[in-house]
């Protein structure tokens, strides 16, 4: 743990030598950019094939018992991310970082040689545990190197360099599965990511936490409640229930996610029950993630201009939207464009999130909030599993994305509704004084 780290009146972005900033933390950034890209690319391996796996190979009749890989993902996740702000509180970011992708080394050795179902839900437990570390982390750290200002700028390429990373490994794999079978190929693709993502994280990356202490030392809070010292349990409830905007973020979060989940699982039996062919099934896997990732780059640096409730209420609705359109669509051209309208609402809505959260919570607990968060948003893919599943079985795949549609339309009011003003990571005047919007 560092020591208290003041702030210098001449420089208010710079204390006892640490320096805040995109620019100023340029190489560090890029690294982590790299970094993050690779831990959607070990989660791509799995988009497009293993929905295609549980009917194909391991005959699962219903789709319960099929998206039971991704209700074990996302448990495993969101309590990791709970537990990934914790950690690196404790131990720093980095050294969370390394164990992250040290425990995804089995997982394609799971997925490729993996004899029954059960092998396949277990590689996914351990792909949550891990992906709930590093991508946690390079949250975290991301945060930590850019400080208030451009926030909204840090998430938004930080999530696209993921999301494109999961969306350019479903479109590679659903080649090499059309090529080369369902297994071995596509999993080798992420077992060199992982490869490469643990060999970057060892030799390259370097800790962050000491600039989060500086930016403490500097805070402005946004309201009287975001002072330093909560405990974890303040932490949980304040982002959980009672702050309005955190809570507003966290639920927006999960069910973005359940949709997500609802997407991974189903969107592949639905195209393929419509006749498609597994590169056309390649393709939409690929392009919904694609535009995810590539309209961050755009909406994140958007919400540092005009603010986070906008972007997030909105781009639920539009997700909605484009969810209704899979649901009673029946042909490739109208599904794809259903998805890339589901990728640009994920993308408004997704980096916005984390940037709020991080306007909200005071830099000594925001490791810890944004951990609570991502366990919120992540209990979504276990949620949209049991539902959507259940659902499926029940009615059928159009009634089930029918039916998140509509909670996601939902999501969306609650929060035009209830979600403060939070966009306070702007610098005014001469000196550079941090000054909390009207209305806080």
């Amino acid at each position: 743990m560092t020591s208290r780290i003041t702030a210098s009146p001449q420089h208010p972005g710079r204390q006892d030598g640490i320096t805040l900033g995109l620019r100023q933390n340029l190489a560090q950034f890029i690294l982590l950019v790299a970094v993050n890209a690779l831990v959607g690319g070990a989660l791509g391996q799995e988009r497009t094939v293993l929905p295609l796996l549980a009917e194909k190979v391991f005959h699962l009749d219903l789709h319960t018992s099929a998206l039971t890989y991704i209700l074990a993902f996302g448990l495993a996740k969101a309590a990791t991310n709970y537990f990934a702000g914790t950690l690196s509180d404790r131990y720093g970011r980095r050294p969370v970082l390394v164990a992250g992708w040290l425990i995804a080394l089995p997982v394609p050795l799971l997925l490729i040689f993996g004899p029954s179902w059960g092998w396949i839900v277990a590689a996914n437990v351990v792909l949550g545990i891990s992906q709930g570390l590093t991508w946690s982390t390079t949250v975290m750290m991301k945060m930590d190197l850019v400080g208030p200002e451009r926030r909204g700028l840090a998430m938004g390429l930080n999530e696209a360099a993921g999301y494109l990373g999961v969306a350019g490994t479903a479109l590679a794999t659903g080649y090499i599965a059309s090529a080369y079978g369902l297994r071995p190929g596509p999993f080798l693709l992420g077992a060199a990511f992982i490869a490469v993502g643990l060999g970057l994280s060892v030799l390259t990356i370097r800790e962050t936490h000491h600039h989060a202490n500086a930016e403490a030392a500097v805070h402005v809070p946004v309201h009287a409640g975001s002072h330093a010292g909560l405990s974890n349990r303040d932490v949980f409830t304040l982002t959980s229930f009672r702050d309005k905007s955190l809570s507003s973020v966290s639920q927006a979060g999960m069910v973005n996610n359940l949709n997500d989940g609802l997407a991974w699982g189903l969107f592949p039996v639905l195209f393929a029950a419509g006749g498609l062919s597994i590169e056309r099934i390649g393709i939409l896997a690929a392009v919904y993630p694609a535009v995810w990732g590539a309209g961050q780059l755009i909406t994140g640096a958007l919400s540092d201009r005009i603010g986070r409730k906008p972007l997030i209420a909105g781009g639920m609705l539009v997700q909605a939207a484009a969810l209704a359109m899979v649901a009673f669509g029946n042909d490739f051209g109208i599904w794809l464009a259903a998805v890339v309208l589901l990728g640009a609402g994920t993308a408004m809505v997704y980096p916005t999130l984390l940037a709020a959260i991080g306007d909200v919570a005071h830099p000594a607990w925001r490791a810890r909030s944004v951990g609570i968060y991502r366990l919120w948003r992540d209990g979504g893919f276990a949620v949209g599993a049991v539902l959507s599943g259940c659902v499926a079985d029940a009615y059928g795949i159009p009634a089930a994305v029918a039916v998140v549609a509509a909670l996601t339309a939902a999501s969306g009011i609650v929060v035009a509704v209830r979600m403060r003003t939070t966009d306070h990571a702007v610098f005014r005047g001469e000196r550079g004084e941090r000054v909390p919007p009207d209305g806080i």
